[in-house]
């Protein structure tokens, strides 16, 4: 009989097949996951974007602060819990993650693969609530689209950031303490977080004003308002890429560690 090779499949073919596999789950649930990630986001732009400034309660040059850092709050719960919360459903009583594991790659690339998830969910949270709230608020003065580069760059540093922050949490947390995380860091970190008021607004509270800048979601907000509305005062743009950067490569390096410890025991 005629001798027949086996070739086995490339690293690479087997990362584009997990890939695909996700997408495909993502695609079909895709729905709900624009609920989860962008209700929140797009109800405080109700509220703070379009009703409060025409009652009067707020200026309306507040919308050109508060847009940026929505689309960060948006682009930071998209990312976190595409990676958090499956993590935590794989390494669950079932163990779902040892189909993955026994797939012939190394381990880190079956995590690094939910951070490519994590980073494209967050893309696409963000190009959702961006057109979203642009309609709600109605036209901002400070907005522009000059500087698309700069918007994408720290779109995807700050999915980068935090979808290795949710490879982290989600590796580190019990099943059981998964709503624990998101009341005792989810929402502290978003409240925080520059998000809905500048960073340089802290100034009147010094001591906060440093505070803050341990919260990762504080770099993501004023780099979007850098890029977004670079005439009002925002961050140094070169120092939230830095700081991206640095905290996009602490995250990896404790999720990773976490996501071997766990997957080994």
């Amino acid at each position: 009989m005629p001798s027949t090779s086996f070739t086995p499949p490339s690293t690479l073919r087997i990362f584009g097949a997990l890939l695909r596999r996700d997408l495909h789950v993502t695609r079909r649930e895709l729905p709900y996951f624009l609920v989860r990630t962008t209700l929140q986001p797009l109800l405080f732009i109700v509220v703070f974007g379009y009703l409060l400034p025409r009652m009067g309660f707020v200026g309306r040059g507040y919308g050109a602060a508060l847009l940026p850092g929505i689309i960060a709050v948006s682009l930071t719960l998209s990312s976190v819990q595409s990676v958090a919360l499956p993590m935590v459903q794989d390494f669950g009583f079932t163990r779902e993650i040892e189909d993955r594991l026994l797939a012939p790659v190394p381990m880190r690339l079956i995590a690094f693969e939910k951070i490519v998830m994590g980073v494209l969910q967050g893309l696409i949270a963000a190009a959702v609530v961006l057109p979203m709230a642009r309609l709600i608020m109605g036209p901002i003065d400070a907005l522009t689209g000059a500087h698309a580069l700069p918007v994408l760059l720290i779109t995807i540093l700050g999915a980068a950031a935090f979808s290795n922050l949710g490879l982290l949490m989600g590796t580190a947390i019990n099943p059981q303490q998964i709503g624990l995380m998101f009341s005792v860091v989810v929402a502290p970190m978003i409240f925080f977080g520059c998000a809905y008021y500048p960073w340089q607004g802290l100034q009147a509270v010094p001591a906060m004003k440093y505070a803050v800048l341990v919260n990762p979601l504080v770099y993501v907000a004023e780099g979007m308002r850098g890029a977004l509305t670079p005439a009002l005062p925002h961050m140094s743009l070169l120092a939230v890429v830095g700081a991206l950067v640095v905290l996009t490569g602490l995250f990896w390096t404790l999720g990773i560690r976490s996501f071997e410890r766990r997957a080994l025991s």
